[in-house]
């Protein structure tokens, strides 16, 4: 049975709440630029304004025609999509939403992704059914999803003794503090809302969102945290104590790491997985909730335990969900 995709005729394209579309992408894979440059094609049929950030529209192979009568395209600097969008689709995988995040958090703005990466626990659309999908989408069946981040700054002392921020960034997966290249582990003080919890010899430990517990901090044996709740996991790395075991805090918990003075390597934290930043014997790490959250976007027939089953391999077959009357 052949599948038929909801026309712009038939849903009204000018009754849809997006106007202006937003496009986002990766360079590096041939797929991502075909996708992209699917996009662009089904979007100015449809007639919608498309904005490309300036990374994106500078991809190899990305076909922008500006001499075309009807064109609606403009390009814009990545920081300020979230002002000329209603939509911003982002084409890859989760860490090409997790960058988007860091740029559209508290915009207001949702993110729609489009499956091209590795495992797409952020990004629902199937490229292989790109207009079917989007036409549902766009014709109002579609649920969202508000998403929080976390706050990491580097605190130290400046030469009068005051507290500087020597580094601040942004997390909508996690915090990371790892030893770097060292194959030593680290000596460190946790401490949550001020009140000692544990010094650690680890590896390192993983500071994840619900949203981050299905990445890095889930292969670190946290646990999966439903999105909706507020809650934050710290999960060691390879710790020196085998009963040292993942913790679920709250959302609002303050959360404060101090590397010891017999640390014998350089610790190292990043966000993100984003470029680290060495942290000293004399500073602190500081992780709070970031006072601005992301919009996600999901078809319908899109939801967080029909994701955890297809990404984490849980069922494959919906029958074993039905039970019959013998």
């Amino acid at each position: 049975m052949t599948e038929t995709a909801i026309s712009p005729t038939s849903f009204n394209i000018q009754k849809s709440h997006f106007k202006r579309i937003g496009l986002m992408g990766r360079a590096g894979k041939k797929s991502i630029t075909a996708t992209l440059n699917e996009l662009i094609n089904l979007l100015s049929g449809w007639g919608l304004e498309i904005t490309i950030d300036t990374s994106t529209a500078s991809i190899d192979g990305i076909h922008i025609d500006f001499d075309r009568d009807d064109s609606s395209i403009k390009i814009v600097p990545r920081g300020r999509m979230g002002e000329h969008c209603d939509l911003v689709m982002v084409v890859g995988g989760d860490g090409s939403i997790l960058q988007a995040g860091s740029v559209l958090a508290g915009t207001g703005v949702p993110v729609l992704g489009v499956n091209r990466g590795r495992l797409g626990f952020l990004a629902d659309i199937n490229p292989e059914r790109l207009e079917t999908e989007l036409s549902e989408v766009f014709a109002g069946e579609y649920h969202t999803d508000e998403r929080f981040l976390l706050k990491m700054q580097v605190l130290g002392r400046d030469d009068d003794g005051n507290t500087q921020v020597f580094h601040e960034s942004y997390a909508l997966n996690d915090v990371v503090l790892h030893a770097g290249k060292s194959v030593h582990t680290i000596d460190f003080k946790l401490q949550i809302d001020d009140i000692d919890v544990y010094r650690q010899h680890a590896d390192g430990l993983i500071v994840a969102t619900p949203t981050g517990s299905t990445a890095y901090s889930l292969s670190a044996g946290g646990p999966i945290i439903h999105p909706n709740l507020d809650a934050i996991c710290l999960a060691p790395m390879h710790p020196h104590t085998l009963s040292s075991r993942p913790i679920v805090v709250a959302g609002t918990s303050k959360i404060t790491i101090n590397i010891h003075k017999d640390n014998r390597t350089q610790p190292m934290v990043s966000s993100d997985g984003e470029a680290s930043v060495p942290l000293d014997n004399n500073q602190t790490l500081l992780i709070t909730k970031h006072d601005k959250s992301l919009i996600l976007l999901h078809p319908l027939d899109v939801d967080f335990y029909q994701a955890c089953r297809t990404k984490l391999n849980w069922s494959l077959y919906t029958e074993e969900f039905s039970l019959k009357d013998e």
